[in-house]
């Protein structure tokens, strides 16, 4: 995320004076909310969905993500990276290419 975004999210909540609201538990609540309602743009049909209303959803998903960052002092690259690292590891390419099996069932 460019770091204009990052900075005009973090004023929004400053404006607002809405940091009080944002424990860790709040934000991760507020995520799974709004993964939900994303979610829920493809509850009846997965092909005739409206990008409009799935962008304002993934927004709203990405924007409290930020606000966990924030609150946690978390790099996104740094901890993305990481997990990266473990995802490859556990699902090497001559595994798992065209599978999507779990790691604990690849051969």
């Amino acid at each position: 995320m460019k770091q204009e975004t990052k900075d005009r999210i973090r004023k929004f909540t400053e404006d607002r004076d809405w940091d009080k609201f944002h424990s860790p538990a709040n934000l991760a609540k507020s995520i799974s909310i709004e993964a939900n309602e994303l979610l829920e743009c493809f509850q009846w049909d997965e092909e005739n969905f409206d990008i409009n209303e799935v962008k304002e959803e993934l927004a709203d998903v990405l924007t409290y993500c930020q606000n966990l960052l924030d609150k946690l002092n978390l790099d996104e690259d740094e901890i993305i990276n990481a997990k990266m690292d473990q995802n490859e590891a556990k699902y090497p390419v001559s595994k798992s290419k065209g599978k999507s099996d779990k790691y604990t069932k690849l051969k």
